[in-house]
């Protein structure tokens, strides 16, 4: 099955081989990015910081295999799950990750 349109059917969608095809090179070096960044981060001092633990979290949950919801998942670990509105931010301003759900010592 190709990714054609056909003209009874409307579009096709493509199989995992040809999706895999179309993205494979542009996550490839996403992945590659993404460990240069933390080759330097870890060169440089290998910060103890929330935001680094979330990375290494997110890591995790991308090698689960078997589950397809692993977008949920990583935004997830970057997420504030509480409800309630604090008092005062944990933060001075919007860094993308919840300082809260470290894993490390100045975690909860």
């Amino acid at each position: 099955m190709d990714a054609e349109s056909t003209p009874d059917d409307g579009p096709t969608r493509p199989n995992g081989k040809e999706l895999l095809d179309a993205v494979f090179l542009e996550a490839r070096a996403k992945l590659i990015d993404l460990a240069a960044i933390l080759d330097r981060i870890e060169r440089y001092g290998g910060a103890e910081d929330y935001r680094l633990d979330a990375f290494h979290r997110a890591l995790e949950e991308l090698a689960r295999s078997g589950e397809s919801d692993r977008a949920r998942r990583v935004l997830t670990v970057f997420s504030d799950p509480t409800e309630e509105p604090v008092e005062r931010p944990l933060t001075p301003g919007a860094t993308g990750a919840w300082p809260g759900g470290s894993r490390g010592p100045a975690g909860p």
